[in-house]
């Protein structure tokens, strides 16, 4: 079955690690509307590491998710509003909260080979008479088949779309290619499949676009790439790219342009950009969001941010691990020390 492509963004989601999650109501809203004018499918809002993620261990954002959320429905005229929930720091309370608020969508998120924690909260919105996607997160750390599998379980408790999630984006076209086509070989024809790329190796609209060749419909993307590490695959690039390609969607590049350079950069107390740290996360494989922990560790205990994440890289950390990084740099420094 053929779907149309539907763009989701994730510039107020994933973009609040960029941040630190600190977005005020007043630039959620303004940024939300101007992707809603530029007619994007569905807009994500909520703490960066899902409702809520504000907490110590991720940090604290600058509102609650309610009150970014609130009276966000009302103002949209085209996109969905939409969410993310990571099983076991959301909980389904939270998420009739979020549905009570408006919220029509929502992607289960969990990492690669742990499937099994999201049907529950899969099973719970759709009883809620809500758009389910499964996420499945760090992705290339999951062998294609293995994944597939994955997507699967998520599948069977109801999800409409299932995601292939680059979060360290360390997948190359091929590993993105495999993937896809593993999907497709599992899943029903009816379920939809989801592309979430990070820019860490500048592969993020390439992969997305691959993806798109082999089945993937529903496009992640964030204005100027607004998101954890090197940021996501930069929204108005690819909704050019779509166009030169001449793939119908929704999406009008000129004002997405805008409020990139507009609305996002300005924001960016670190420039969103490949440099010598995000491209260590992609070549090391490790969750982007770990970029700034990483280099408050190495500024504290004077050491190499890039060493830091080729270490975390190595231990095969995963998202939800960030309390652990001080620990590595500790140990580090220790060896250091006695060497």
């Amino acid at each position: 079955m053929n779907h149309k492509i539907y763009i989701q963004d994730v510039t107020l989601r994933d973009g609040m690690h960029a941040i630190r999650h600190q977005y005020s109501k007043e630039q959620i809203q303004s940024i939300a509307l101007a992707l809603d004018k530029a007619k994007v499918d569905a807009i994500e809002i909520s703490h960066g590491d899902g409702l809520a993620g504000g907490s110590f261990n991720y940090g604290f954002g600058a509102h609650t998710d309610w009150e970014w959320l609130e009276g966000m429905k009302d103002q949209l005229q085209h996109a969905k509003l939409t969410t993310l929930v990571l099983p076991g720091i959301a909980t389904i309370h939270d998420l009739k909260k979020a549905r009570d608020l408006g919220v029509e969508s929502v992607r289960i998120a969990t990492h690669c080979t742990e499937a099994d924690i999201a049907p529950q909260h899969i099973e719970a919105a759709k009883k809620l008479g809500m758009d389910v996607g499964g996420f499945l997160m760090m992705s290339h750390m999951n062998k294609p088949v293995k994944l597939a599998q994955q997507a699967k379980i998520m599948e069977d408790a109801g999800a409409d779309c299932i995601y292939v999630t680059d979060s360290a984006g360390a997948l190359l076209m091929d590993g993105v290619a495999d993937r896809i086509k593993a999907f497709k070989d599992i899943l029903k024809p009816e379920t939809e499949i989801g592309i979430h790329c990070h820019h860490n190796l500048s592969l993020g609209v390439a992969n997305t676009i691959v993806a798109m060749q082999h089945g993937a419909n529903r496009l992640d993307a964030s204005l100027a790439g607004m998101g954890a590490g090197a940021g996501n695959a930069p929204l108005e690039v690819l909704v050019a790219v779509l166009n030169k390609m001449h793939i119908s969607h929704n999406s009008d590049v000129y004002q997405l342009m805008d409020a990139a350079d507009d609305l996002i950069r300005p924001l960016q107390l670190r420039p969103v950009r490949v440099d010598r740290e995000t491209l260590s996360l992609g070549y090391a494989g490790v969750y982007s969001s770990f970029l700034l922990h990483s280099e408050r560790a190495a500024q504290k205990y004077g050491l190499d941010t890039r060493e830091i994440l080729e270490e975390l890289g190595k231990r095969n950390m995963v998202g939800g691990q960030e309390d652990m990084i001080v620990d590595v740099a500790l140990d580090m420094l220790r060896s250091k020390n006695e060497a």
